[in-house]
């Protein structure tokens, strides 16, 4: 019988991509496990295997097409199968229940698919029995009725899944209703009618088209979901690092001989961990659906890396139980790969801080956006070399510009000024951090 095998949920609040090679064509035999697609996702490019074996009997879809979570990618054609895979598709909850599926034989892509939850009656069918469920949603708490995928997504947007009113079977909260309500949340606070700008028509011969890539889009959407959530407020300060640069001039070359480029991204984030572990403020994420602060006790770093397709954040799990070259080691590897698309979701995910180093390239002082629900970012600026004052004389100094944007909601002015106080005594004497 025929087996149709869809683009799979893969977790991280991922609903489309964009097919960069096909490994397989009409009439070729594939078996359980084999990649069938190079897909582009907001995140990574990763293969998709096949969860049966056969012969492919249609291929869907061509190179550079978009192509939706749950649509068709290929028709396999299998031995033993009585029921066409089309009809077992037809509700979120069978699909997500086929992908876990595929997740336990170990065939899942990168990615989680959470376990139902038995908090919620949905019943299969019956008169009458919609309403009794409706009503159920009014009681205290309204717990909303969602699939696993639904409040997955939910959770990765920062959307309220209690909050909004499901069109599903008995009121049952469905991804589209997710994504809608994300949608509105994008376009930020309505302060009455507003003036479209329109855009220019295409000129010929004087504009050019590009087609924004998966993962601009997703920059796109971010950088509005944490402007428009989160109000920012930024510090800026200003260190003086000649120690710094000395430690790492006299290091880095006998470093390079064992295979390790000794950056100063490397101090700084040795630093930010020392310093994080005095001010937790700036290392939580503030729930307000449960009126809640969730302090972080372990401290994933990211990094700000631009690449060819746009910016990424690549995370350095439990920093602080790594040394400065450890750092530098994992720094170089996750920016090689990270630049060839080849780092996976689990290596893009959990940062409770984040890094961006402007300077690399050119900027003194920015205003960098938080990486949300990260409560804090650092900017680190270009070095500057310009006079300092030290033990009253006016000497030549190396300044290192610092940014440090924080969520009003729960850091005020006097925890980012502490944070920076701590951060730069640490930067201006590297020394105290390498015995700490």
């Amino acid at each position: 019988m025929l087996y149709m095998f869809k683009f799979p949920d893969i977790g991280e609040g991922i609903t489309e991509g964009k097919i960069l090679e096909w490994y397989v064509k009409k009439g070729q035999s594939i078996k359980e496990g084999d990649p069938v697609v190079k897909m582009e996702t907001d995140k990574v490019v990763a293969d998709i295997p096949s969860p049966r074996s056969g012969v492919v009997k249609n291929v869907f879809g061509k190179v550079g097409d978009i192509v939706n979570v749950h649509d068709a990618l290929i028709e396999i054609e299998v031995e033993g199968t009585s029921v066409v895979e089309d009809a077992e598709s037809r509700s979120e909850e069978v699909a997500e229940s086929k992908m876990k599926m595929v997740e336990e034989r170990g065939f899942g892509v990168v990615g989680q698919i959470e376990d139902a939850k038995t908090d919620a009656f949905l019943p299969a069918t019956g008169e009458g029995m919609e309403e009794a469920v409706t009503a159920k949603r009014t009681l205290v708490d309204r717990k909303a009725l969602a699939t696993p995928v639904a409040r997955k997504l939910a959770k990765d947007l920062a959307i309220d899944i209690n909050a909004i009113a499901g069109t599903g079977p008995g009121g049952r909260v469905m991804k589209a209703d997710i994504q809608r309500a994300f949608d509105e949340k994008q376009r930020g606070p309505k302060a009455g009618a507003k003036t479209v700008s329109r855009i220019p028509d295409e000129l010929p011969g004087r504009t050019e088209i590009e087609e924004l890539s998966q993962l601009r889009k997703t920059i796109a959407a971010r950088m509005v979901e944490s402007w428009y959530t989160a109000p920012h407020t930024t510090a800026f300060e200003e260190v003086e690092i000649s120690r710094l640069i000395a430690i790492r001039e006299d290091q880095k070359d006998k470093l390079a001989d064992q295979g390790v480029k000794l950056t100063y991204m490397a101090f700084v984030i040795r630093a930010v961990v020392l310093s994080l572990k005095k001010h937790r403020k700036l290392n939580c994420k503030l729930d307000m659906q449960h009126n809640r602060v969730i302090y972080n006790n372990f401290y994933n770093i990211g990094f700000a890396l631009d690449t060819p397709d746009g910016l990424i954040v690549p995370v350095i799990k439990d920093a602080d139980k790594k040394s400065i070259i450890e750092i530098a080691r994992e720094l170089a590897d996750k920016t090689e790969r990270g630049r060839q698309r080849k780092l996976t979701l689990d290596e893009l995910r959990d940062s409770t801080f984040s890094v961006t180093n402007y300077g690399s390239i050119a900027g003194i002082h920015g205003v960098p956006i938080m990486n949300y629900p990260d409560v804090a970012i650092l900017g680190v600026g270009r070095i500057v070399q310009k006079p300092v004052v030290k033990d009253g004389q006016i000497v030549p100094g190396n300044v290192l510009p610092l940014s440090l944007s924080v969520d009003h909601r729960i850091v005020d002015g006097a925890d980012a000024g502490r944070f920076l106080r701590d951060l730069m005594a640490l930067l201006g004497d590297p020394l105290a951090m390498l015995v700490m």
